[in-house]
């Protein structure tokens, strides 16, 4: 009955479904609903960290380690998007989010290439105790390159903050002095800005209705 790639099929939907939930959210709800953004996608990490474990029941060997790792990254990602629903707009949470984002699909590109297409030509051998501790090495390659990538993301980004900074503010006192002294979350600043572009739609609607 092929279980295992019935369980891809449904994480391919997981992911998908979580995508049209979003789409539906920005696009065709009359007000955005972050919560119900983020409440899908903590529902999707759920049900994906509950297939990953009846998923690797009949696993050895190569496939049973690199699934286990990924096991450790989905349910931290899982705790990380759980406490978010309470605490949103923390800038520590996000940063962890988007390491353990990239982690996730690092490593399953990785696992794709370990299992199906090796690199060098030759299959990695479930009975060599060397093949999987090389696999868990391999592992904190990947964690360590996706915190120095997100690193130099931060850095590049702070420095070109740094130095256009004044140019900014400069700016906003012209253009947008409502903004300043906002202390309010993300997701209302968005509600409202999606609400005032629906605001100066409506009278062009109106002008080019017969």
């Amino acid at each position: 009955m092929y279980p295992k790639e019935w369980q891809h099929l449904t994480m391919f939907i997981l992911f998908t479904l979580n995508g049209y939930v979003d789409v539906m959210s920005k696009n065709l709800l009359p007000q955005r609903c972050v919560v119900l953004e983020k409440g899908t996608l903590v529902l999707t990490f759920y049900v994906l960290l509950l297939l990953l474990m009846s998923h690797v029941q009949d696993s050895t060997g190569i496939e049973l380690q690199i699934h286990y790792l990924l096991i450790v990254v989905v349910f931290l990602l899982m705790l990380v998007l759980t406490i978010e629903l309470w605490t949103p707009d923390t800038f520590h949470l996000l940063l962890i989010e988007t390491f353990l984002f990239l982690s996730m699909g690092s490593w399953l590109i990785q696992g794709g290439f370990i299992l199906y297409r090796p690199v060098t030509g030759y299959p990695w051998q479930d009975d060599d105790i060397s093949d999987i501790m090389f696999i868990t090495t391999f592992f904190c390659w990947h964690v360590m390159i996706n915190a120095l990538c997100l690193l130099g993301i931060y850095g590049i980004s702070s420095f070109w903050h740094h130095c256009y900074r004044p140019s900014l503010k400069l700016m906003e006192s012209k253009e947008a002095p409502y903004h300043k002294g906002t202390t309010r979350p993300l997701y209302k600043l968005l509600r409202e800005v999606e609400q005032s572009e629906k605001d100066d739609q409506a009278p062009l609607l109106s002008k080019s209705s017969p």
